[in-house]
């Protein structure tokens, strides 16, 4: 509170952080807004194909020619109430990323509002976590990403899992799609205290029955993570490592639209554009769209029941 008694404004601390870039559809100021965008130019620890440091603005780009209006769910984009804060400064290491990001969504949180935040690489999502408890997670990603430490960096996006569980505690984490693991992730004692879905599971049981799982698994309140990579190359190529047989972007879609009222917190990451023919960024922002939409879709229904 500030002291005239008001919610105190935190427009102006929060516009020190970021550059003034802006997506389409995000039409308000940060103190009216419900859904917070935000970029996170950052890939110093990526082990393949870096460049998903340029990925915010080739999604903003590629966002600039989707339509408003999302016919599947009889959404107006426009009036969803959505900020874009712009990108974070860039900077190399990745302790001081993730405490940058830590502040930022600390702050939105506590505003209740969401977190959008494109990454940038999957390392970015630990700062988010850093705030949360008592939150389910589902992850969309090709890798387990359960080491402990890669390349003497305990925050290298290699490890993210493994970080996100020493935050939130064992059995709180779905991670869909996972075909690319080590033998020392795979036989960590830890491993098993993540339900790692794998992509040939989808296959083979079907994305109803994996939906299934996942809101029998979750609780009222999601983070929600895409790794473009846990998407088959075929539709998702822009990306920092490309594992073959993966996800389709329809069942990513599914997975993401089906539990959509229950996020409290989402980020897209490892898009590399360098790599890119214009489908990874077109699929990022469309996914973004799908969320937000979605997610109003199901409150509205909500509301009227």
């Amino acid at each position: 509170m500030g002291g005239n008694g008001k919610e105190k404004n935190h427009a102006a601390e929060l516009s020190n952080h970021f550059s003034h870039l802006k997506i389409a559809d995000a039409i308000e100021n940060y103190e009216d807004s419900k859904y917070v965008i935000f970029g996170v130019p950052f890939d110093n620890t990526s082990s393949y194909r870096r460049g998903s440091r340029l990925a915010p603005n080739s999604i903003r780009i590629a966002y600039d020619n989707l339509e408003s209006f999302e016919p599947n769910y009889g959404i107006d984009l426009t009036q969803c109430k959505i900020s874009d804060l712009g990108d974070l400064s860039v900077y190399e290491d990745v302790s001081y990323v993730l405490s940058e990001v830590e502040d930022v969504t600390r702050i939105i949180f506590n505003d209740r509002k969401i977190p959008v935040m494109i990454g940038g690489e999957h390392s970015i999502t630990v700062g988010a976590l850093r705030n949360l408890k008592d939150v389910s997670m589902v992850i969309i990603d090709a890798h387990s990403d359960f080491r402990d430490s890669y390349f003497d960096n305990k925050y290298n996006h290699a490890c993210v899992t493994r970080r996100a569980l020493e935050i939130l505690g064992p059995n709180k984490i779905i991670s869909v799609g996972t075909r690319s693991t080590s033998l020392e992730e795979i036989t960590s004692p830890d491993y098993k205290k993540v339900r790692f879905i794998t992509a040939n599971e989808v296959r083979e049981s079907g994305i109803s029955n994996v939906i299934s799982e996942i809101k029998n698994s979750i609780s009222d309140s999601v983070y929600f993570s895409i790794d473009m990579d846990g998407i088959d190359p075929a539709y998702a190529p822009g990306v920092g490592t490309p594992e073959p047989y993966g996800l389709s972007s329809v069942d990513v879609r599914s997975i993401l639209t089906s539990i959509s009222d229950k996020i409290i917190g989402f980020d897209i990451n490892e898009m590399t554009p360098l790599y890119d023919n214009g489908n990874t960024s077109m699929l990022a922002a469309k996914l973004i769209q799908d969320f937000i939409a979605s997610r109003e879709k199901a409150i509205l229904n909500k509301n009227i029941k």
